[in-house]
């Protein structure tokens, strides 16, 4: 009997490379930070990238929207290369949705005019079409009752629920998710990964720097383990969580696996 969820990863993996990165090296001063990743992301693929502190993962998805300079190798984003002109980047930022650990919210404004604020003033969306794409994204991620209120006035789950909207407000292709929930109390994980999860049923491609291993095993269809700048295992999360085939890769498992 096959295995559906071996169907579904192989139907994505036939659909079109979204994301490319081609022997990317970067370097903050002598640190040698990425060393020669190559990955290929297909268009509605969930990859969810773990390792230990320092290895590489957050570095790796910045670069992929220019939050980050790579200093040699190709990062090509839905068929644009990502180069220093500046044209360039500004299209790729407004294609590729980015949350981060801490939620980067305007603490001066409400809730509707964070998530109104780059659909007006870069897309050029009128107003009231803002306002009602706001409200529609806020219903998704189960927060359109705070919509009027200001971020301080919020928990840590629902500004990071609220951080997931206003990315989602730009209409972007793909989603980079910086460790969502590191930031977080323990009870509000749950509400953040569950909005995450909704997203991830509906056909987003999404990279997540992640340890929440629940969600990698229910949502992705690849994981990916760095260590020391380099991509040292990938594989279906099946694979990945049995029979981890690193030496580096189990060890890391045996720790944060209970």
């Amino acid at each position: 009997m096959t295995d559906p969820s071996s169907e579904v990863f192989q139907s994505v993996e036939n659909s079109e490379t979204i994301i490319e990165l081609i022997g990317v090296h970067k370097w903050f001063g002598e640190f040698h930070v990425l060393k020669d990743i190559s990955l290929s992301v297909h268009r509605g693929e969930r990859i969810v990238i773990c390792g230990p502190s320092g290895s590489g993962k957050s570095t790796m998805i910045r670069c992929i929207n220019r939050l980050e300079e790579h200093q040699r190798g190709q990062i090509i984003v839905d068929r644009i290369e990502l180069t220093s002109d500046i044209k360039k980047i500004e299209t790729i930022r407004a294609e590729v949705g980015m949350v981060f650990q801490h939620f980067n919210l305007f603490p001066h404004l409400t809730v509707m005019e964070n998530l109104t604020l780059g659909p007006v003033w870069v897309r050029k969306i009128p107003r009231r079409e803002a306002e009602e794409t706001a409200l529609y994204f806020l219903e998704k991620v189960h927060i359109a009752e705070q919509a009027r209120k200001y971020p301080g006035q919020l928990s840590g789950g629902q500004q990071q629920r609220v951080a997931i909207a206003r990315s989602l407000c730009m209409k972007p292709k793909v989603m980079l998710f910086d460790e969502p929930t590191s930031a977080l109390d323990p009870e509000m994980v749950k509400e953040v990964l569950d909005a995450m999860i909704e997203l991830a049923q509906e056909g987003m491609t999404m990279l997540v720097v992640s340890h929440e291993m629940g969600f990698a095993r229910s949502v992705a269809h690849r994981v990916l383990f760095m260590d020391h700048g380099q991509i040292l295992e990938e594989n279906t999360p099946d694979e990945f969580f049995s029979n981890p085939r690193h030496e580096r890769t189990q060890l890391f498992l045996s720790q944060i696996l209970h």
